[in-house]
C-alpha cells in the first residue's frame, strides 16, 4: 500500500458506453492538455491568461489553443481496429499514460506530458511493440482549430538547422473577435538518431517483437505572451529535437520532483491521500513560478467562468501554495500587483478612493464579469481579500524588500478603498452597505459579515505594514477597522447581514470569520456559528464550504465531525474514472481548483493545525479523524520545514 501512496497512479479501464467519461488534465501553468478516452486523442488545449470575447460584444473568455496533438496511426496501410484501452495518471511525474492493442499486430502505449521546463510545449511519447511483422505509419492530421478562431493557415515549414534540413507542420490563426494570434508547431522527434527530413510523418517496417518509439512534440504560443509567436513555437519544438525526448522527460521530472517537496502525507486513509494528492497535483499544474499568472476556478481543465480570476485565488487556492510553494504563491501575488493600475481606474470610475479590484479579472485587469451579474459591481470583498493575501505573503516570507517595493502599494490602495467604502453611522459605528457577500444568494445587503470582516482585516494589515516600513498610517484606517459592524443575534450568533432571518446560504460566509479571518474567537463562539450555519448551507453549493467547516471542527477537537464534513467536501463531487473534483455534488466534471484549495486547507490548517501569524507559522492543537494515524506536511515556508500531527 505504501507503494501506491508513493507512486500515486490511478488506473482506469474504458467505461461502459452509458457512463460519462471525465478526463484529467496534464498542465504546466501555461498550457493545459486534455487527453481523451480514444486512442491517440487529445480533446483540447487551454491557454492560461489568453482571452478572446465569448461572442460578439461579449465579455472575455479563456481561449482554447490550436491542438497540434492529432496523430494518425496506420498499420499495414489502414486504420487499425483497437481493443483494451486503458489509462493511468502518475501525479508524481505529471504524465498521463494510455495503452491499447491492435489484435494480432501490435501493442501501443503513449505518454502525454505538458513539459514543465518548456512552458508552452507538450509531448506525446509513443511506443509500439510489434506482435507480427507490420508496416507502421504515423502522420499528422490537420491541427484542430477550435471555433473561437476566425481564420487559420497551415503550412509545412522547411528549416535548415545547422546544415540539416527539417520539415515541421505549423498552423497559425487569429481569434474571432479580438485578433489574438495563436501559432502551433508540431513534429515527430525520433527517440534515437539524427533529426532530419520530413518530421510531419514517420514510416517504419517492424519485425515481430521489435520495439519502435517516437515522440510527437507540439508547442502552442500566442501574441499574448510573445511578439513573434510563430517562431517561438518552432523554437520550443526545435529544443526537444535538439535534446531528444529522453532529456525532455528528465528535465520535466526533475522540476516535478522539486514541486513535490511541498507535500502532504496521510497515514491510515488511502482514499483521503488520493484526493489530497490530486488536489496538490492540480494546483501545481495550473500555475508556475515566475509566470506572474494566477489560477481560474477550473484551472486549465475547462473554460468554466470564462477562465477569469476571482476571490477563489486569494481565499482558497493561494493559502496552500503559500505554505507549500512560495514561487507559485509569489506568482499569484504578482498577477494582482501587475493589475493594480486597472484596479485604481475602476475605483475612480465608481467614485471611490484607492483601488477596487474586479470581481472577475482577465489579462487586462479590468472588470470582466457579465454586465447582468450584480457580483461585478457589488461583490467588493475581493479587494480586501487581495490585501490580506499580500500581507500574508509578507508574514510567511518576512521579505521586507518585497513589502516595500511590491506589496505596500497594493495593501495601501486596498485600505484606502475599504476606508472610503465605509459610512459612519449616528452611533459612531461604521457600515458598508449595498454589497454581495461570499453568500451570493443575498444581493444588495448591508453590513455583510464577511465583507465587513475582510475589510477589518485588510485595514489592520495595512496599519501593521505601515509600521514595518516606518510609515504613518492614516488614523481613519484604524477608526474604521475598530468600528465596522459585525452584527450578532441575541444569543450571540453572528448574523450574516442586517435583517438576516435564517434563509439558505450558497456557501460559507459568516464561518469565514473564525477561519481564516480570526475575528470570531473562542470555542463557544466558533461552535455556535458552526451549528447555526451548517444546516443552512445549500447542499448543492460549492465544494469548499464543508472543507472550511471541517477545518474548524478539527481545531475544536471534534475529529469525527471534522472527518464527516471533510468527506462532504469532496466525495460526492468526484467524477469517474479518475476522480476529478466537480464544483458541486450535482455539477459537471472539470477539475474545480477552488475546491482543491479548500480540501488542502482542511488538512494543512485543520487536521495538522498550522496557522500563519505575525510571528510566522505555528501549530495549534487539533484533532485527526479517529482512523488516521498521522498527517505530515512537508516543505512549509521559505525554510521548507516539516510539521507532523499524530493520533
Amino acid at each position: 500500500m505504501r507503494k501506491f501512496i508513493l507512486i500515486l497512479a490511478i488506473l482506469c479501464q474504458v467505461l461502459p458506453a452509458a457512463a460519462a467519461y471525465h478526463g484529467i488534465t496534464v498542465a504546466n501553468g501555461s498550457i493545459g492538455i486534455m487527453p481523451w478516452n480514444e486512442p491517440l486523442k487529445v480533446s483540447q488545449v487551454l491557454l492560461n491568461n489568453v482571452y478572446d470575447s465569448a461572442g460578439k460584444d461579449g465579455v472575455s473568455r479563456m481561449v482554447r489553443g490550436i491542438n497540434p496533438f492529432t496523430p494518425v496511426l496506420e498499420i499495414d496501410g489502414s486504420a487499425p481496429r483497437t481493443t483494451g484501452f486503458v489509462q493511468d495518471i502518475d501525479m508524481r511525474r505529471a504524465v498521463l499514460s494510455s495503452s491499447f492493442q491492435v489484435p494480432g499486430k501490435a501493442r501501443v502505449r503513449y505518454d502525454v506530458r505538458a513539459l514543465r521546463h518548456l512552458a508552452f510545449t507538450g509531448m506525446m511519447d509513443i511506443l509500439i511493440i510489434a506482435d507480427a511483422d507490420i508496416d507502421v505509419r504515423l502522420s499528422l492530421n490537420p491541427m484542430d482549430v477550435p471555433g473561437e478562431y476566425a481564420s487559420s493557415a497551415t503550412a509545412v515549414i522547411d528549416r535548415n538547422i545547422e546544415r540539416t534540413k527539417v520539415k515541421f507542420l505549423r498552423c497559425s490563426a487569429l481569434t474571432a473577435h479580438r485578433g489574438v494570434k495563436v501559432c502551433a508547431t508540431a513534429a515527430f522527434v525520433p527517440a534515437e538518431g539524427e533529426v532530419s527530413g520530413d518530421l510531419t510523418s514517420v514510416s517504419v517496417r517492424l519485425r515481430k517483437g521489435q520495439v519502435f518509439r517516437t515522440a510527437l512534440v507540439g508547442s502552442i504560443c500566442s501574441s499574448a505572451d510573445f511578439s513573434d509567436p510563430e517562431n517561438e513555437s518552432e523554437r520550443e519544438v526545435i529544443m526537444v529535437c535538439h535534446t531528444g525526448p529522453d532529456a525532455a522527460v528528465k528535465a520535466h521530472e526533475r522540476l516535478w520532483e522539486e514541486l513535490w517537496k511541498g507535500d502532504i502525507i496521510i497515514e491510515g486513509d488511502d482514499e483521503a491521500q488520493r484526493a489530497v494528492t490530486m488536489a496538490l497535483y492540480h494546483l501545481y499544474s495550473f500555475c508556475r513560478e515566475g509566470s506572474r499568472q494566477s489560477i481560474p476556478p477550473f484551472g486549465l481543465s475547462h473554460q468554466g467562468y470564462n477562465g477569469h480570476i476571482f476571490w477563489d485565488t486569494e481565499m482558497w487556492m493561494y493559502p496552500p501554495m503559500l505554505f507549500l510553494n512560495g514561487g507559485i504563491a509569489e506568482s499569484m501575488m504578482d498577477y494582482r500587483i501587475d493589475r493594480l493600475p486597472a484596479a485604481r481606474r475602476k475605483a475612480m470610475a465608481y467614485g471611490w478612493k484607492g483601488a477596487m479590484f474586479p470581481w472577475e479579472s482577465d489579462a487586462s485587469g479590468d472588470e470582466a464579469c457579465p454586465p447582468f451579474a450584480l457580483t461585478g459591481i457589488l461583490e467588493q470583498h475581493i479587494t480586501a481579500d487581495i490585501a490580506i493575501a499580500a500581507w500574508n505573503y509578507y508574514r510567511m516570507t518576512g521579505d521586507k524588500g518585497w513589502l516595500r517595493e511590491e506589496g505596500w502599494a497594493l495593501i495601501r490602495e486596498a485600505a484606502e478603498f475599504c476606508a472610503d467604502r465605509a459610512e459612519r453611522n449616528d452611533d459612531g459605528s461604521w457600515s458598508i452597505r449595498d454589497v454581495v457577500g461570499a453568500d451570493e444568494y443575498a444581493s444588495g445587503v448591508d453590513d455583510n459579515a464577511f465583507t465587513n470582516g475582510s475589510a477589518i482585516c485588510a485595514l489592520r494589515a495595512a496599519v501593521k505594514a505601515a509600521a514595518v516600513l516606518d510609515l504613518e498610517a492614516p488614523e481613519r484606517w484604524s477608526e474604521v477597522a475598530g468600528g465596522l459592524r459585525i452584527l450578532k443575534a441575541p444569543d450571540g450568533t453572528t448574523l450574516e447581514y442586517e435583517g438576516y432571518y435564517g434563509r439558505r446560504v450558497k456557501q460559507a460566509d459568516v464561518n469565514l470569520l473564525a477561519y481564516p479571518l480570526a475575528l470570531v474567537q473562542g470555542d463557544e463562539a466558533v461552535r455556535r456559528d458552526l451549528e447555526y450555519y451548517e444546516p443552512r448551507l445549500d447542499p448543492t453549493g460549492p465544494a469548499m464550504s464543508y472543507a472550511i467547516l471541517a477545518l474548524q471542527h478539527a481545531r475544536l477537537g471534534n475529529g469525527d465531525k471534522a472527518y464527516a464534513l471533510f468527506n462532504k467536501s469532496y466525495k460526492s463531487h468526484l467524477r469517474p474514472p479518475f476522480g476529478v473534483l466537480a464544483e458541486t455534488s450535482v455539477g459537471k466534471a472539470c477539475y474545480f481548483a477552488t475546491g482543491a484549495g479548500g480540501l488542502l486547507q482542511a488538512v494543512i490548517n485543520g487536521f495538522c493545525g498550522l496557522e500563519l501569524t505575525d510571528e510566522g507559522v505555528v501549530q495549534l492543537p487539533s484533532a485527526l479523524p479517529p482512523h488516521w494515524k498521522s498527517v505530515t506536511v512537508t516543505g512549509v515556508g521559505p525554510e521548507r520545514k516539516t510539521y507532523r500531527k499524530v493520533q
